[in-house]
């Protein structure tokens, strides 16, 4: 595909996973090349390409060019559109990635089961660029096997001329009809679990066996109220009026502000959920120089700011954060202040197990 027909789709408020929904990309392997002239030799003997497996929209306008024109490589970029199926398509046998972004909890998932290769960090001197509060998170401590690529914050987004007040309680998407048939959740299971054990008193981990038929009961009672479970295009039911309150990450709600004064978005009081997306060279990968040196490439203070200028999600890349525009710097709908950050939590893998048994819950809200 084209920078300008991605310039579009991005302009189209796409996020990052609703692409391939409207294109079926996932079921024909949509694949995005870098333009640009003949790739030249790399050094290290490797081929000069790479394959990137990314979400949709995720990417600068024009950053896999750039890259090209810097080092010969051209990277072809396929879409996946959730991290199970990225998992279960490694899972399988490498069929030939380089480079992968899964979130948090699926890089301790791929790491235990053998699916990445340890990173040389000598390989990737702009990790230098990288916020100090990003180099040893519990998922992956020393970063041995991610880099930090975005950081995510679920909230509700919502219409302000059709909503009483700030919606600022769980309450309003998980335990109420005030707002029947104006709803719509994110159908992630662990997420959603999660945050109803977050708005029931709990942490969003180690939730305890008797509190997951409470919360798969008050989800059920929910449902008719409940207008649609969505993949991640949240923000796009909400522009088009279909909902009127939307459970959605805060980069993409904050894409979609700044084409409607209407729109705004809120960490509910009970605190909520952190996800961050990284930067991962899968088992296998064939061509692990060429990697090494795209992470690094996305890691620099220019790259990484063109990146956010695009995709509008809160950056850990303290030097190109410092590029941005204050307009993106002081956004706290993008960097939510200290005391809304401090209940809020990231989401760890507890086992495959526990991932199954809250896949199974939402099945059967969802068939309720």
């Amino acid at each position: 595909m084209s920078t300008i027909t991605q310039r579009g789709l991005q302009k189209a408020g796409l996020s990052r996973r609703s692409l391939l929904t409207a294109t079926g990309a996932a079921a024909i392997g949509l694949t995005f090349t870098a333009c640009g002239e003949k790739p030249k030799a790399t050094p290290g003997g490797e081929e000069p390409k790479l394959n990137f497996y990314n979400w949709d929209t995720y990417i600068g306008e024009t950053t896999l060019g750039d890259f090209k024109k810097a080092t010969g490589v051209d990277v072809n970029m396929s879409l996946f559109a959730t991290n199970d199926e990225l998992f279960a398509k490694l899972k399988a046998g490498n069929p030939g990635f380089d480079v992968i972004v899964p979130s948090n909890e699926f890089v301790t998932r791929m790491s235990q089961a053998g699916l990445l290769e340890p990173l040389d960090h000598a390989k990737i001197p702009n990790m230098k660029n990288i916020d100090p509060s990003f180099l040893d998170p519990e998922y992956d401590p020393g970063r041995k096997f991610s880099m930090p690529y975005t950081w995510l914050l679920l909230g509700i987004g919502y219409r302000k001329s059709k909503v009483q007040g700030v919606p600022d309680s769980w309450k309003w998407l998980f335990d109420s009809d005030k707002y029947k048939g104006r709803i719509a959740l994110l159908s992630e299971s662990a997420d959603l679990v999660r945050l109803c054990a977050k708005y029931l008193g709990h942490s969003v981990n180690n939730i305890p066996e008797d509190m997951l038929p409470k919360i798969e009961q008050m989800l059920i009672k929910q449902k008719p109220f409940v207008k649609a479970f969505h993949d991640d295009n949240g923000q796009d039911l909400l522009v088009s009026g279909e909902v009127d309150l939307v459970l959605e990450y805060n980069g993409d709600i904050a894409q979609v502000m700044k084409d409607d004064p209407d729109l705004d978005f809120v960490v509910p009081k009970e605190g909520s959920l952190i996800n961050s997306d990284t930067l991962c060279i899968p088992k296998g990968a064939p061509r692990p120089n060429n990697a090494h040196a795209f992470i690094n490439y996305l890691l620099d203070a220019q790259a990484g700011a063109e990146i956010s200028k695009t995709i509008l999600y809160p950056t850990p890349n303290a030097a190109a954060k410092a590029l941005m525009p204050d307009d993106y710097k002081n956004n706290k709908v993008i960097f939510p202040p200290a005391d809304v950050m401090a209940k809020c939590e990231y989401g760890a893998f507890e086992g495959a197990e526990k991932a199954s048994q809250y896949e199974e819950l939402i099945t059967r809200v969802r068939a309720a």
